[in-house]
Formats: C-alpha cells, sequence, structure tokens
C-alpha cells in the first residue's frame, strides 16, 4: 500500500485553482487507488515549525556532532517530526500557485524546515551534495498555477522562478520521477480551455501514479 501525501501551499481555499486541481487529482487517485492512504497537509494549518534562530543553531549543532539543549533540543525535535511526516508517504502531491514569480513563503519555509542532513541530504567534500531520497521510489506530481505568467509570453510578464526552483529542489533531494500538472491561462487567454487542459493532464496522471 502507497500513501498519498498532498501538500497544499495556497491559502485560498475554494478560490484556489490550483487546490481544485488538486480536488480533482485526489478524486481520481482514491477511485483508481482504493487501498492507498490519502492525506492532506495545509502548510498554513499552523502544525508546520518556524526555522529561526533556534532550529538554524540545532542545525549546526548536529553538524558539528555536538549535543543539542535547551531551546535547541526543542526546535531539532520539532523539525524531525515534521521531517518524518514528509517521509512517511512515497506519493506527493505539491500545489504551488506562483507568489512574484517563485513560490509561496510558506512552501520556501516548508523546504527550509525539512531540508536537513542525513535524512534528505548529505554531503562529500570531494563529491558534493548526495540526495538521500534517491532510489526510494518516491515520485512527484506538481500542479503549477499562474495568473500573469504564461510559458508563451516575454520577461514584461515576469520570469518563472516557480517551477524551475522547485524541480530543482525535488531532484536535489533525490526524487527525479516528476510529473508537471501546469495552468496559465494569462490574462487574455481561454481559462476554461486552459483549464479542461489541466484537468485532463491530471486524470490521466492520477489514474497510474
Amino acid at each position: 500500500m502507497s500513501t498519498l501525501l498532498h501538500i497544499a501551499s495556497s491559502p485560498r481555499g475554494n478560490k484556489s485553482e490550483s487546490l481544485r486541481i488538486a480536488d480533482t487529482f485526489v478524486d481520481v487517485y482514491r477511485e483508481t487507488h482504493p487501498g492507498d492512504e490519502v492525506v492532506t497537509w495545509n502548510l498554513w494549518d499552523g502544525t508546520l515549525p518556524e526555522f529561526g534562530p533556534a532550529a538554524a543553531g540545532a542545525k549546526m549543532t548536529f553538524i558539528a556532532g555536538e549535543a543539542l539543549e535547551g531551546e535547541e533540543a526543542e526546535a531539532w525535535e520539532a523539525v524531525q517530526a515534521t521531517v518524518q511526516r514528509f517521509l512517511a508517504a512515497d506519493r506527493l502531491l505539491f500545489s504551488v500557485p506562483m507568489w512574484n514569480a517563485g513560490v509561496p513563503y510558506i512552501l520556501k519555509q516548508f523546504i527550509d524546515v525539512i531540508s536537513q542532513p542525513g535524512t534528505i541530504w548529505g554531503l562529500d567534500p570531494h563529491t558534493g551534495y548526495q540526495p538521500l531520497l534517491a532510489g526510494t521510489g518516491r515520485k512527484a506530481a506538481v500542479i503549477y498555477t499562474s495568473g500573469v505568467w504564461g510559458p508563451q509570453l516575454g520577461p514584461s510578464f515576469g520570469t518563472n522562478f516557480q517551477s524551475t526552483f522547485f524541480n530543482d529542489w525535488l531532484r536535489w533531494t533525490g526524487i527525479d520521477d516528476i510529473t508537471d500538472i501546469r495552468y496559465h491561462p494569462t490574462l487574455t487567454g481561454d481559462a476554461p480551455q486552459s483549464r479542461d487542459e489541466a484537468l485532463s493532464t491530471t486524470r490521466t496522471t492520477a489514474k497510474t501514479f
């Protein structure tokens, strides 16, 4: 049995295009994978810990191989619990709206919290980073949406640091089985047609995911 974890980074509820598409994905996945567990993690629900001074200090203390104490120990415990929540799933669905050419800050916070040494990455001084999720069989589907930017438009409509950044992070962890689902209707495009195309890709992907 697999576990599908939907990680939602839009705070807009039923007004969110990325969440609407994700809902379709989840519905089709449930129908075609009745034995699998499906979990949704809304990054705005208050369960994502901060990665502030205590957590940052704990990370460096851990890397140095020193004992964690006090606030650092508490912060590191919260970080590691979050990492394990992520690692509990082998099928990952991310709904990612474009914010200011990039991703929502809550998703960057999520990345900073879980990208920890010894669980997500290792480092060899001669060969560089070691993606510790490589070979684990994990796969990701990512729903990318935007309202202004589109791949067919010029730089006056923005630049895509959304999927370039996020797909690079996934590969850095070792997850390289990635399917993009895109909805970029732009301000002058045909939104219903773009939505139908995105939903068609969503249904096809979910059936075989």
